[in-house]
């Protein structure tokens, strides 16, 4: 897989476009300051945003040429971000460590993706808030992003599951135009979650 992400990044413009994710635009207010994990970061768009914020952000991807983007977009844009490249399955992510994490489609076999979620509910510090959004398997079909099984994707009840301790404060699964560059671009079926470790 890594090559396929370095193949999509090393294609001229951004593969997702430059521009924040809408739903983490419309949380992001209610994120607590100071640093912040963003998984499967790619080309830089969430982190330089959060950046922008003032948050420490630490973006974490497999693909060197997306994370090589995101510095440069981050340098245009005169903000500072941390890269680290790394595959999620390996990545370890500290106990207690992080004000927020961010999984903006970050779709993953759900083998590694339990494991990471059980991570990331540990991973945060005590008040600190977990964002995700990603496609359900209602989006297979559609032809207008995200992966081509539904063992990738997730649902509200799955992730339920999956960030057991952590507190739901938004969940749903709804439809809504998503604009995002060249591969995401159409009306898609998504889950939405803010979450919050109260311990």
């Amino acid at each position: 897989m890594k090559n396929h992400w370095n193949e999509r990044y090393s294609t001229p413009g951004f593969a997702y476009g430059t521009e924040p994710n809408d739903f983490l635009t419309s949380v992001a207010h209610r994120l607590p300051l100071g640093p912040v994990l963003s998984l499967a970061e790619g080309e830089g768009r969430n982190a330089v945003y959060l950046a922008k914020l003032g948050f420490d952000v630490t973006a974490v991807d497999q693909s060197e040429v997306g994370l090589e983007k995101a510095l440069e977009f981050a340098c245009d844009q005169d903000v500072s971000i941390k890269t680290v490249q790394a595959d999620l399955r390996d990545y370890v992510i500290q106990p207690n460590s992080w004000s927020a994490i961010i999984s903006i489609f970050c779709h993953l076999p759900e083998s590694i993706r339990v494991s990471l979620h059980s991570s990331v509910a540990t991973g945060l510090r005590s008040g600190g808030m977990f964002v995700l959004e990603a496609y359900t398997p209602e989006q297979c079909g559609r032809g207008t992003g995200g992966p081509p099984t539904p063992d990738l994707m997730m649902s509200l009840s799955g992730l339920h599951k999956e960030l057991a301790g952590l507190e739901f404060l938004h969940g749903c699964e709804l439809k809504r135009e998503v604009v995002e560059g060249r591969y995401h671009t159409g009306v898609g079926s998504v889950v939405q979650i803010l979450a919050s470790r109260t311990r």
